[in-house]
């Protein structure tokens, strides 16, 4: 493994995952559970469907398992019972997996994640080759973590690469694009912002609480950006409460925690403000929907029903406007080659420059 382990959105050079990541078939919906529905905890799912527990992790995360959210298991300080209840998996949901052709092997392989060496491998390409893509946007991270010297280390969707290269043949071989080569030596990457991109767009797609979903979108945000968006000071209590763990876990030490920091935070002025942006459009559909609580406001009700993500459907309504990650180059990496080959490269690569020009002189106003 090599790099990160495991929708700004992948070098999608245009989108931001927000939806870059995940399969269209995989996006969820959030639906009430039928008092019925007999359900066991992740543990024992894991066991049942032959899978590691962060292979059980991701395969939820990608909606490849549709899972169900217990009543009355928020967090603590959480306006509404959403989606970070405990999580558990109907018994009729395991036996429509293991009923599937080729259980456990189609699965595990849907849900494998290679670093940079085995990655390449599959393209094939050279590691330099691969690194390139990925820090330009094309392969899209799903996962990273930290090696013994405290070096990201990001991982990526097997099925994804073999894709791509299917899809891209003509970025595979030969020099590289200049545009793109361009970036790369004014130390472009990608990375860090794709995957935060596909990470929202997971969490936003498994949420139906309106200030949970603002809390999403503003996650990425340093605190004074958030402030500058949310005076009030409960509303920035609220979402606080509500604020994902995007790092699964907390490292040990200061150095890996600072290390860790620094791949959680929007650091784009056009990854700035698509972010702004979403949050602005959710944080007004939350305020439609009830208040921020105040001190002295009765805690929210535990008898509400479970919640199922069956992975049909959008989890919610979404409110007009931005609602996922920053567009990114990950957009080209998961769209079906379009004719005109290097042609249409060539069209992406001007557009994507003069969409950096743009965004250069809007950083200035995001920073201000």
């Amino acid at each position: 493994m090599s790099v990160s382990d495991a929708q700004s959105p992948a070098r999608n050079h245009d989108a931001g995952e927000t939806n870059t990541t995940a399969p269209a078939a995989t996006a969820g919906a959030v639906e009430t559970a039928g008092k019925g529905h007999r359900a066991v905890g992740a543990d024992r799912a894991a066991r049942e469907l032959e899978l590691r527990r962060g292979e059980f992790e991701l395969a939820a995360r990608l909606g490849h398992i549709r899972t169900i959210t217990t009543a009355g298991a928020t967090t603590a300080g959480s306006t509404a019972g959403t989606t970070q209840g405990r999580r558990q998996v109907t018994r009729q949901e395991i036996d429509r997996l293991r009923a599937a052709e080729g259980f456990p092997d189609t699965l595990r392989e849907r849900v494998r994640t290679v670093g940079t060496a085995e990655g390449a491998a599959l393209m094939p390409v050279s590691p330099g080759r691969f690194t390139q893509l990925a820090r330009s946007g094309f392969l899209v991270p799903v996962r990273f973590y930290l090696n013994r010297y405290r070096a990201v280390v990001w991982l990526y969707l097997a099925d994804e690469l073999r894709s791509f290269a299917a899809r891209e043949p003509a970025l595979l071989t030969g020099r590289f694009p200049r545009p793109l080569r361009a970036g790369l030596e004014a130390g472009e990457d990608w990375r860090p912002r794709n995957w935060r991109g596909r990470r929202i767009g997971q969490l936003l797609r498994e949420s139906g609480d309106p200030w949970e979903r603002a809390a999403i979108a503003g996650c990425v945000l340093d605190p004074v950006q958030l402030a500058e968006l949310v005076a009030d000071p409960y509303e920035r209590a609220c979402l606080e409460r509500l604020r994902p763990d995007l790092g699964h876990g907390r490292p040990e030490s200061e150095a890996a925690r600072t290390a860790v920091q620094r791949l959680l935070v929007a650091d784009h002025p056009d990854e700035i403000q698509w972010h702004r942006a979403s949050l602005d459009t959710l944080l007004t559909a939350a305020r439609h929907t009830r208040p921020a609580p105040r001190p002295g406001d009765s805690p929210p009700h535990a008898g509400s029903p479970a919640r199922r993500y069956d992975g049909t459907g959008p989890a919610a309504a979404p409110a007009p406007g931005p609602t996922g990650p920053a567009p990114g180059p990950a957009a080209v990496a998961h769209e079906p080659a379009r004719a005109g080959g290097h042609r249409g490269l060539l069209t992406r690569l001007r557009v994507r420059r003069e969409r950096a020009h743009r965004a250069r002189g809007q950083g200035a106003v995001v920073r201000r």
